[in-house]
């Protein structure tokens, strides 16, 4: 049966979202069939080329199925279509991968100290020592550590946490453009993603305000260091946050502080704010180690238990050779001295090339964090054009559900003598596709 909801829209971009938002509302229900291209097209007084566009972001993103001679239809459940980035090409300068420096993370040496032999730590599975060392991390940021917790890297934790409170079909927002991985972890778990936009501050407060509109039971959110973005909350965004959070008490809101101790910009936490249902993540694999699949969480009690349960029923605890690890590591005073070093090599690295692209009129996003969000035209043509040039950045569209297009530069590598080159040639990328597409 072909919907009556009323598609509205002028550009391809303003028709899918037009779509997505009835899909998010329900007006669109699973299998639901969309009008065909040409028909739709007449309705809208925009070519057929415009709708063909719309319906192919949406399928690419799985709010719709095309089913041959069936039409396209909303999609019956979400889809998992994969992020991941591609390979990076032999010989390029690698700026897509978003990881630390090597040479500014400790080195990794497992303790000896635990005693061999097989044992069950279901009875104590976190150590008192890292629990107290994590309530000294989080404590003086403003976070209330009274509740606190341990997972398998941040996305674990937060993957743990959806899968108990929400349900198949259950709508989460999502910053956009947001982090890649949360974007396929969201719909893996059979949810729905409500983009909210972002800005320098991080979420948007009125974006924010429709989504829970829309219904959505779980808010995830980076205060800080967000990905790709780069914004940070300042004390006014965290208070208008807080207050369009506390008309709907029932949401759980994770707060992913992913960067925390190089993420240069202070914390303005959620958590604090009197909001019901909270979850501040930390990791430490941009400082401390990729390899370090270790995260720490403090959160209300009703979350503690839930998390901690069905952690229980799974891998049962978090290895404490592990956790013996992060102590020593955290408590090191030459590993708290070098993640002091690379807090301020990050800072420098990101705003040299922030500001040798502004010297050639190229604006870019990165208040805090590892990341540059260059807003752009044409990411292929871009992406391809540095390429041509040695170096390989990260295409927006996999970090993107609404928002417009742009790249992702990742500066933790890229020492300050090689951001002018880096810029120059982007300029010179951004004239070349003037040229080819008429300006």
């Amino acid at each position: 049966m072909v919907i009556q909801y009323g598609i509205t829209g002028t550009t391809a971009k303003g028709i899918a979202a037009s779509v997505e938002r009835g899909v998010t509302e329900g007006a669109l229900a699973p299998e639901a069939a969309l009008p065909p291209v040409r028909r739709l097209a007449d309705e809208l007084g925009v070519s057929p080329g415009t709708v063909a566009t719309a319906y192919k972001e949406l399928r690419r993103r799985g709010i719709v199925v095309t089913r041959g001679r069936g039409g396209t239809v909303v999609a019956p459940a979400p889809a998992v279509a994969s992020r991941r980035p591609p390979r990076v090409p032999e010989g390029l300068r690698d700026l897509a991968g978003g990881h630390p420096d090597p040479a500014l993370l400790p080195g990794l040496v497992p303790p000896s100290t635990l005693s061999p032999g097989a044992r069950s730590h279901r009875s104590a599975p976190r150590l008192a020592r890292l629990e107290e060392a994590v309530r000294d991390w989080l404590g003086p940021d403003g976070v209330p550590v009274e509740h606190v917790t341990f997972a398998h890297g941040a996305l674990d934790l937060i993957g743990r946490l959806l899968s108990v409170e929400l349900r198949p079909g259950d709508a989460v927002a999502m910053e956009d453009p947001g982090y890649h991985h949360l974007l396929d972890l969201v719909p893996a778990l059979g949810l729905r993603i409500v983009p909210v936009a972002v800005d320098d501050e991080g979420m948007r407060p009125d974006a924010l305000r429709t989504a829970l509109r829309a219904g959505v039971r779980a808010v995830v959110c980076s205060p800080r260091a967000q990905n790709p973005y780069g914004g940070c909350f300042s004390v006014a965004r965290r208070d208008a946050l807080a207050g369009v959070l506390r008309e709907e008490p029932d949401v759980l809101v994770i707060e992913n502080d992913h960067a925390s101790s190089v993420a240069d910009a202070p914390l303005h936490s959620l958590t604090g704010a009197g909001l019901a249902r909270w979850v501040h993540v930390r990791t430490v694999s941009k400082f401390l180690g990729t390899d370090l699949r270790w995260a720490a969480a403090a959160c209300d009690p009703v979350s503690l238990a839930r998390h901690d349960g069905l952690l229980l029923l799974t891998s049962g605890w978090v290895s404490h050779l592990l956790q013996e690890t992060v102590l020593g590591l955290m408590t090191d005073p030459g590993t708290r001295a070098l993640v002091a070093r690379a807090r301020a090599t990050y800072v420098l690295r990101r705003e040299t090339l922030a500001g040798e692209l502004a010297g050639r009129g190229i604006g870019s996003h990165g208040a805090s964090g590892m990341n540059l969000w260059v807003p752009v035209r044409d990411e292929s043509a871009v992406v391809n054009g540095l390429r041509s040039y040695g170096w390989w950045v990260a295409a927006g569209a996999r970090f993107r559900l609404s928002a417009g297009p742009g790249v992702r530069i990742s500066t933790a590598g890229l020492e300050p003598s090689d951001a002018a080159r880096l810029a120059s040639d982007f300029a010179a990328v951004l004239g070349e596709s003037e040229a080819t597409y008429g300006g």
